[in-house]
């Protein structure tokens, strides 16, 4: 005869967001109730454990992968729960509980109307049940999608609008409308745009007029660019976005269809760019003194009369910080002999600035070699006249490629700050 093994209970309560579940009882109401359950039944519940999470994907329950282990590991070996959806609206959590049923680990399942044991038909209608739960939700995130569909090809943006619109909401009746503070200042914006405005520009003239969202939030430099390349502006919208499925809206556009398609053209940034992925030996290493932005290189091209135009490079401030930031622009010349001149001093004064990295080391070493047979090669003995750091710095400024002379920059081990056309050690701020 065997013996029937004491049932150990745990009482599992759980209840996904109120968007999920508006009908499912709460975690306290389900405590309750299966507790009025354990008493008529006599159950010990030996622990209770609570879970506010979604049951639609296996595996992301802590509460809940903490019961299979407990079960697994002997500490109990049946549950009490309100309903078997409680337990799963998944395949997988499904699974690991029938596999647990078969190895006789857990023996049962007690909810408020039934229950289930390791019997071929009570295994099967639990399975049924849980599936059935995993039935709805599928059915319900389809309901979902195709009710956003519907919106959409009626013209309506599923979500907050942009800045210069704002959902409205009349006799139970959503609509998207034209903010009356906002919505003119956009159609500006545009016009601005049009006209060759940068964004900096148009960043610039928000903050003089005190344009804000309707969250009193400052328009930043990527909102504007961002607005400007959103087609809800002049009627149509895309969802998702990046699926390249537009719809026509059923909203009152700011813009006109030509008007957006000028300032797209106008945002495009050429394949030779004088911006980006050149080569400028200073760039990300010196920052501005007077307002703490990044220095940029850029170059120019001074034309002349009867020869090709001669290239420049200048740096200057970013302004990404402070617009109206008062730095001149500086050539890649001055800054090299102000280079030549600030290293001069720390090798002089504060030589533990200057770390020389493995890789500078080995180009020091080459240097020296160099120099030492030039030097033989004109009768003067390389002992006599040793060299610095600074001389190798002043080689590399005339002759080194734009990596050596990056690698001689970032050999001054603090920061660099570019005031009036000068190298400084603390910024002015």
């Amino acid at each position: 005869m065997d013996i029937q093994p004491t049932l150990t209970y745990c009482l599992y309560a759980r209840k996904s967001s109120e968007s999920d579940e508006r009908q499912a009882m709460s975690i306290e109401s389900q405590v309750k109730e299966m507790q009025a359950v354990a008493a008529r039944e006599g159950i010990e519940v030996v622990e209770i454990k609570r879970e506010s999470h979604s049951a639609k994907t296996s595996g992301t329950r802590p509460a809940f992968m903490e019961l299979l282990n407990d079960i697994r590991n002997g500490k109990f070996n049946s549950i009490l729960t309100w309903a078997p959806d409680r337990l799963s609206r998944n395949a997988g959590d499904l699974g690991s509980l029938v596999d647990l049923m078969d190895q006789k680990k857990l023996i049962k399942i007690q909810t408020f109307s039934q229950s289930f044991t390791n019997s071929p038909n009570e295994k099967f209608l639990l399975m049924i049940l849980c599936s059935q739960a995993k039935l709805e939700n599928d059915q319900k995130g389809l309901n979902v999608k195709r009710g956003i569909r519907a919106k959409c090809e009626m013209g309506w943006r599923p979500g907050p609008p942009p800045i210069g619109y704002y959902n409205r909401t009349m006799a139970g009746l959503k609509d998207i409308i034209v903010d009356p503070e906002r919505g003119y200042v956009i159609q500006e914006m545009f016009e601005r745009a049009k006209n060759g405005q940068s964004g900096r520009t148009i960043r610039k003239w928000f903050d003089e007029i005190g344009f804000t969202s309707r969250t009193s939030t400052k328009i930043s430099l990527s909102i504007i660019y961002m607005m400007l390349k959103n087609p809800f502006y002049y009627g149509e919208f895309e969802y998702p976005i990046g699926s390249g499925k537009f719809y026509k809206g059923a909203h009152t556009p700011l813009v006109t269809k030509d008007v957006f398609d000028e300032v797209k053209q106008n945002l495009i940034v050429p394949k030779k760019s004088k911006w980006g992925g050149k080569d400028f030996v200073f760039k990300g290493i010196l920052i501005c003194a007077s307002c703490g932005a990044s220095i940029v290189g850029e170059d120019k091209f001074r034309k002349r009369k009867d020869k090709p135009p001669k290239k420049h490079i200048y740096y200057h401030c970013s302004r990404q910080k402070n617009y109206d930031c008062p730095e001149p622009y500086v050539t890649e010349e001055t800054l090299t002999h102000e280079l030549i001149r600030y290293i001069r001093l720390m090798e002089n004064v504060k030589p533990q600035y200057i770390k020389y990295s493995s890789r500078l080391k080995t180009r020091i070493e080459h240097f020296q070699r160099l120099r030492e047979q030039v030097l033989l090669t004109s009768d003067i003995d390389p002992e006599d006249t040793k060299p610095r750091f600074n001389d190798y710095v002043k080689y590399v400024m005339q002759m080194g490629t734009v990596e050596e002379k990056r690698d001689v920059v970032l050999a001054v081990d603090r920061k660099l700050y570019l005031h009036d056309r000068s190298i400084i050690s603390s910024p002015l701020l």
